[in-house]
């Protein structure tokens, strides 16, 4: 790596610091998710809730930043130092803090295609952690990941290549997302899990950005 990854500490920074406010709220953080949480059905009737159009933007942005548990928080912040850093030395500063929101929005927005009339606040990072990790996919895919896996009494730890990590770890999103679909009751039950299909669309949209970039990325390491 060659500078120092300040946007991805940032990021992490910031969400951490956003879960401790909410902590802190105690109760009254519920108020905080729904003001600034991503509601499918308010993207789509935004009059009914009495929002705006910028108001909606931000809770695409906000939503982002909001977490539902430490577990939530911490899942995603380990993605982020561990793929981030790559990517903005790859993207420089802005363009990856460009991507890194923009892969969260279209993560939010793949998921208010697949439930448009859920009422349920989808908040946390992970759409754009997903589209970190598509980005990665095209512009590292012969790094190689120290990963954890079960073996029947214990967990080993291994190498393996970003190249079949990342499909791997995408499949079982669209596998999950795909039960989601068949299995929940309602369209209301399967919005209140976890948005699987915020992180197929962030990954989609990470690989898709990162596929546009390369070239330039590598015309600049060039000169």
């Amino acid at each position: 790596m060659r500078t120092v990854p300040l946007v991805t500490r940032g990021l992490v920074i910031i969400n951490v610091l956003v879960f401790t406010t909410q902590l802190l709220m105690g109760a009254r953080a519920e108020l905080l998710i729904d003001t600034f949480g991503f509601i499918p059905a308010r993207l789509m009737h935004p009059e009914a809730f009495g929002y705006g159009a910028w108001e909606i933007a931000v809770t695409l942005a906000g939503s982002l930043f909001l977490h539902g548990g430490v577990v939530h928080l911490l899942g995603n912040m380990i993605y982020l130092w561990v793929f981030g850093g790559a990517i903005e030395d790859a993207l420089g500063r802005q363009k990856y803090l460009i991507v890194y929101l923009s892969c969260g929005i279209a993560g939010s927005l793949a998921h208010a295609v697949v439930f448009p009339s859920s009422t349920i606040p989808s908040i946390g990072a992970s759409g754009s952690i997903a589209g970190v990790l598509g980005a990665f996919f095209v512009l590292r895919p012969h790094a190689r990941i120290v990963t954890l896996f079960p073996l029947v009494i214990y967990w080993a730890m291994a190498e393996i290549p970003a190249a079949l990590f990342l499909p791997v770890w995408f499949g079982m999103q669209f596998f999950n997302g795909f039960l989601m679909l068949g299995s929940a009751r309602s369209t209301q039950d399967a919005a209140a899990g976890v948005a699987w299909w915020a992180h197929i669309g962030g990954f989609v949209f990470g690989v898709a950005l990162a596929a546009l970039l390369r070239p330039r990325i590598a015309t600049r390491r060039l000169t």
